[in-house]
């Protein structure tokens, strides 16, 4: 359900949907219009906005509801989880299903789920105004980012309650090289909201080449660099292309390594996917970025965004069955 919501959350933002619903009621507003009247007013209220002003200004009601219908899914399927999550936890607690030292980290974790909602509201509010006709990038990557971060926090909850500590191995340098890829993607995530919260894409959209050169042209000022880096769409599409040929590379000397490893080791089974994911991200970063301008683009952005996920949880099994046995044990255990 959170990878769904994930993917929910880039089609929301490719389809510029974000903006949509103007007002946020974590409980009410989980009904949409229900009648003519309600959608008369919901349309008003996001005719007030600078997105529909200066971008959208010849929407009818049919195409405001198209937009509308992306937003309100991707808030009610946020609702859908708190739901699935805290009605099981309770009754299980209640029960006595749920050992105690369980239940700190999922309260934890269905916090972070919360935290996670706020920011959203705090990024979509960036555009709620009469000036901007899209949220804050930089506020829609610590959205994504953070998303990342539930994700990847979930899937190490899982493996800590469902791997044995026998079954993983003590490989301290291939692990330092798991960490370095890490965070080169966590850089690469960000990079990568970037991207579509600036439509960066749509100002080169060729390859290999960028419009004809390789290099953005820089102003090498220092404030105009650091500037440059958060905010220029040419900059911001050459950080993403250098990092993703620079994590493929890493990731295949990582396999390199990895093929090293015992024929019994867990690890084994999962060395060939991480290269497997990055060439298929790279081919498809590839593809996103050649057919921007076209009706393509967002169904080739979706699978895009959602290798990465993969590529992503793939790099956090591989740390975790690499781990060293004395520093982490199982709940319970």
């Amino acid at each position: 359900m959170l990878m769904i919501q994930i993917l929910l959350g880039g089609i929301t933002r490719l389809t510029g949907s974000g903006l949509s619903i103007t007002e946020w009621d974590p409980v009410i507003g989980a009904i949409p219009p229900l009648n003519a009247a309600a959608w008369k007013k919901s349309f008003e209220l996001y005719q007030h906005i600078a997105q529909f002003k200066r971008v959208n200004s010849g929407f009818s009601l049919a195409d405001y509801k198209s937009i509308f219908f992306w937003e309100w899914l991707h808030r009610e399927w946020a609702r859908l989880m708190g739901l699935v999550f805290i009605i099981p936890f309770l009754v299980f607690m209640i029960r006595g299903k749920i050992g105690k030292e369980l239940i700190k980290p999922l309260v934890f974790l269905f916090a972070l789920g919360g935290l996670q909602g706020a920011i959203g509201w705090i990024m979509g509010e960036s555009g709620l105004n009469d000036t901007d006709t899209r949220v804050s990038h930089i506020r829609l990557a610590v959205h994504f980012l953070f998303a990342m971060l539930l994700l990847s926090y979930l899937l190490w909850f899982i493996l800590k309650l469902s791997v044995k500590n026998e079954r993983c191995a003590e490989l301290p340098k291939l692990r330092k090289l798991n960490l370095l890829i890490l965070i080169l993607l966590a850089v690469q995530l960000l990079y990568g909201a970037f991207m579509a919260g600036t439509h960066a894409a749509l100002f080169a959209p060729t390859w290999p080449d960028m419009n004809g050169t390789f290099l953005p042209g820089l102003n090498f000022n220092r404030d105009a660099v650091l500037h440059s880096l958060w905010y220029n769409p040419f900059v911001i599409q050459f950080i993403h292309r250098s990092l993703a040929y620079l994590i493929a590379i890493t990731i295949f000397m990582w396999y390199l390594k990895a093929r090293r490893i015992s024929k019994t080791a867990a690890l084994n089974g999962w060395r060939a996917v991480p290269m497997l994911l990055v060439l298929t991200q790279v081919t498809l970063g590839i593809f996103a970025l050649i057919n921007s301008g076209s009706k393509a683009a967002v169904s080739l952005s979706v699978a895009h965004q959602f290798t990465g996920m993969l590529l992503l949880l793939c790099l956090v099994v591989t740390l975790y069955l690499s781990k060293n046995r004395k520093m982490y044990r199982s709940p319970g255990h």
